[in-house]
């Protein structure tokens, strides 16, 4: 072989020894990252299928707010029967019989905002699946990407947890007031009682302001608070037939 031959080979021997060696280590980092990123959700939803959740996502962002985290993980059989069909009757009535996501309430809610009046929606149409997975693996906020992995998330917790998991996870990880999370927590900042204690009327309460917990005190309720959970308690009244997946301790 010549000098003139070998030439190329020496280059593209130090392509492969210098540049590769260089520069390569990353692309396969960053989707080693990607990858465990995407597993990790997968994975864990095992995990959490039999223990509790130290944390979730949602409460560690939630940390550079300065709320601190108040967090104490209770069983679904030492919280009031009241709540999940609180939760229930304004957040999912639907929660027993869908797979994770209501396509019925996403599509009333489409309608809503396709109808040409130029007003948004008045309501969502997350499910309590959808909110569990936003706050046990993503992040809150508005954004149309976590959107898109809660759906997947959602279907895949759905399908590997009963629903009485779904809700006993979901109770005891949602925020209620400001660094408070969980039914047990919540209970004992606005009523300074157990969970397992709540009153009906407590638990409309503290469903009513769900959607805005940071702004809105089921302790200290507003007029507007009051009312919704109002509508909330009527509602309560016929969701016996719909709750019967979560096998409530005892008869509301």
């Amino acid at each position: 072989m010549t000098s003139d031959e070998t030439l190329p080979l020496a280059r593209k021997s130090w392509f492969k020894s210098g540049y590769l060696k260089r520069y390569d280590p990353w692309p396969r980092r960053i989707a080693t990252v990607a990858a465990i990123m995407a597993l990790w959700p997968l994975v864990m939803t095992f995990v959490y299928a039999v223990l509790p959740p130290p944390a979730s996502n949602v409460m560690i962002t939630r940390l550079f707010s300065g709320n601190g985290i108040t967090y104490n993980w209770v069983g679904l059989d030492r919280i009031s029967p009241y709540l999940p069909v609180a939760v229930m009757s304004s957040e999912d009535a639907r929660f027993c019989s869908h797979n994770g996501v209501d396509w019925v309430e996403f599509s009333d809610v489409l309608d809503e905002a396709t109808d040409g009046d130029g007003e948004a929606p008045i309501r969502g149409a997350s499910t309590i699946s959808m909110q569990t997975a936003k706050n046990l693996f993503l992040w809150d906020g508005r954004n149309p990407i976590r959107k898109v992995l809660e759906l997947p998330l959602a279907y895949w917790m759905d399908f590997i947890w009963t629903k009485r998991r779904m809700m006993e996870i979901y109770l005891n990880i949602v925020e209620w007031a400001p660094g408070v999370y969980g039914a047990e927590a919540a209970a004992q900042y606005h009523f300074k009682k157990p969970a397992a204690k709540l009153t009906k009327r407590e638990a409309a309460l503290l469903a009513a302001v769900l959607p805005n917990p940071i702004k809105r005190s089921a302790g200290r309720p507003s007029k507007r608070v009051t009312g919704v959970a109002g509508r909330i308690m009527a509602r309560m009244n016929i969701m016996g037939p719909y709750v019967t997946c979560l096998r409530l301790r005892s008869p509301l």
